[in-house]
């Protein structure tokens, strides 16, 4: 996970930058994901209507507890600090487990990325990289016979295979692809040097970049080749060293994946975290410490924007549920998560009283899966809602894997899952995210996640992003709005809710990936993008089925299987 860019296009290679700048003028405003569409004429979700219904009622709220497993929040931000879930048996600052968790001051969550020493896991390896070099010596030419394998290790030779063809495939396309990655890398530098002279000054806005009219041929042309590429990744409002940071940590990346055939990954968490990782119960490590750093909080502090910003308080943008309490559970590095620590974070979640759970995570290759498996049982046990982006690579998760998934090793699901796609408007690239993956039966529902104005660190400063990682909190925000006022309906009712109201665009939508439209029926088991005021009138005739909410545990009571 990038801080900034989660994929560049490759097509900036060319520069053919034509249809990007032709299209700049197609806009969307600030919190357009809230917004009616029979009002508006935007596609959001109907948030104002929702609120209105709910006030005719008469309703009251309660406040539902989320928690955000991600890279980490902002906790000075002016628009999440006073949403922020506090552990009130913890005494801040003294050093001790006061509410005998095993975690000390857990104020306002926990860091399974952090050591005791202070020290923060930021960067992180592959699992695919991992998964291959870990089980190599175990497969590599070795006669295996699948039918006297058990369930598990059939998984874990399978996914081996994979993670071979993957790392070690013989595939020269992404060599050659790295090698134009890094060409335009150096293409871009030298744009920005031409465009800093001519702007007078080293900093300068994609907006700045976007009012400044050259009539130099080379002015042009720098400019057209890194503001082609801002627009392309919905980063005008970033700052040229910002977008180049991002591009470089972008570049680096994808040499670390080239460089996985032949080298072990490095153990980055490891040599922070110092647990036993092979052994389950070996827990209780990690950190206080929930942003990490500015860099690290970016994608969490906007996903906790996204759920439960202040509404209503002229600052930013507002949260799409108005009475709730985001838990911050730091388990996403810039890489890829491990099992472990995903495992552990849905646990502490549950025992600490979450009702949901936002995911906006993912990867190819999970070697614990059964860890996670067991996680999600227990959260399905508790009643606790989770939810989950599809990920960002325009792929069928029918025939493709994004873990975590819902989908256990012994072939059951669990009933408290939701897995979320991207959607988009007319007026910013379509009503699907040409990146978002999809799957008529792995993907639950769709939700606006394209150009999402939200809170990123800093204390008070705002940013559009755009992902499924952005649509899965649209969701999660939805349900705990569902459940501040319908605090009995259980959490395969909830799911029920959202997916029964969403509605069809009623007209054919863009495949991501392909030229091919379709109707959004072949893209998600509900055929549908969510709507708030549909939800809430939905939730309104249910009789809830919730049983007594669990009181927050005062140890981790998850019992993994050995």
């Amino acid at each position: 996970m990038n801080s900034l860019l989660k994929k560049f296009t490759l097509f900036a290679i060319s520069g053919l930058f034509t249809s990007v700048l032709n299209a700049q003028n197609d806009e969307v405003p600030k919190g357009w994901h809230l917004l009616d569409k029979a009002k508006t004429g935007y596609y959001g979700i109907s948030t104002d209507k929702a609120y209105q219904f709910v006030k005719t009622k008469k309703l009251k709220s309660k406040t539902v507890i989320v928690a955000v497993i991600d890279s980490g929040v902002d906790t000075t931000h002016e628009d999440l600090r006073s949403v922020l879930w506090k552990n009130t048996k913890e005494i801040p600052g003294n050093g001790i487990d006061d509410d005998k968790n095993g975690y000390v001051d857990d104020i306002y969550g926990w860091n399974f990325l952090g050591g005791k020493d202070g020290r923060n896991v930021e960067e992180d390896s592959y699992e695919a990289a991992r998964v291959y070099h870990g089980l190599k010596t175990k497969y590599e030419d070795k006669e295996i016979k699948k039918e006297e394998l058990s369930k598990e290790e059939q998984f874990e030779y399978e996914m081996w295979t994979r993670s071979k063809e993957e790392v070690a495939g013989g595939d020269k396309s992404g060599a050659i692809e790295l090698v134009f990655l890094k060409k335009m890398q150096t293409n871009l530098k030298k744009s920005d040097s031409i465009l800093r002279k001519a702007l007078g000054k080293d900093t300068y806005t994609g907006k700045e970049l976007d009012e400044f009219k050259p009539e130099e041929t080379d002015v042009k042309k720098a400019k057209n080749s890194i503001f082609g590429l801002m627009s392309q990744n919905d980063a005008t409002e970033a700052t040229n060293q910002e977008f180049l940071d991002g591009l470089d940590e972008y570049v680096s990346s994808e040499e670390k994946k080239a460089e996985a055939a032949n080298n072990a990954p490095k153990e980055y968490r490891n040599e922070i975290v110092g647990d036993d990782y092979n052994n389950f119960n070996d827990r209780f490590y990690g950190n206080n410490d929930v942003m990490s750093s500015n860099k690290a909080a970016l994608h969490g502090t906007h996903v906790s924007g996204i759920i439960g910003a202040v509404r209503g308080n002229s600052k930013g943008m507002d949260g799409v549920a108005s009475n709730v309490k985001i838990m911050t559970v730091r388990a996403v590095p810039d890489g890829d998560e491990h099992d472990k620590d995903v495992a552990l974070a849905i646990s502490y979640a549950v025992d600490n009283g979450a009702q949901v759970i936002n995911m906006s995570f993912g990867k190819s290759f999970s070697p614990e899966k059964k860890w996670v498996d067991d996680a999600v049982r227990y959260a399905e046990s508790k009643g606790v809602l989770m939810v989950h982006a599809a990920g960002n690579d325009a792929k069928d998760l029918d025939a493709n894997f994004n873990y975590p998934t819902p989908q256990m090793l012994d072939g059951k699901k669990p009933s408290n899952w939701i897995t979320v796609g991207a959607s988009g408007d007319p007026k910013a690239g379509g009503l699907t995210a040409s990146f978002s993956n999809y799957g008529k039966k792995e993907v639950d529902v769709f939700a606006p996640g394209v150009k999402i104005y939200a809170t990123v660190p800093g204390g008070n400063t705002y940013q559009n992003l755009q992902g499924t990682s952005m649509a899965s909190p649209v969701v999660a925000g939805l349900a705990a709005f569902i459940l501040q006022y319908y605090p009995n309906l259980s959490a395969a009712q909830v799911k029920m809710v959202i997916e029964k109201s969403s509605r069809n665009p009623g007209t054919e939508v863009s495949k991501p990936g392909t030229d091919e439209n379709v109707n959004m029926s072949e893209l998600a088991r509900s055929g549908g993008i969510i709507n708030a005021y549909e939800a809430i009138k939905l939730a309104s005739t249910l009789k809830g089925e919730r049983k007594p909410a669990p009181k927050p545990q005062t140890k981790v009571t998850m019992k993994p299987k050995s």
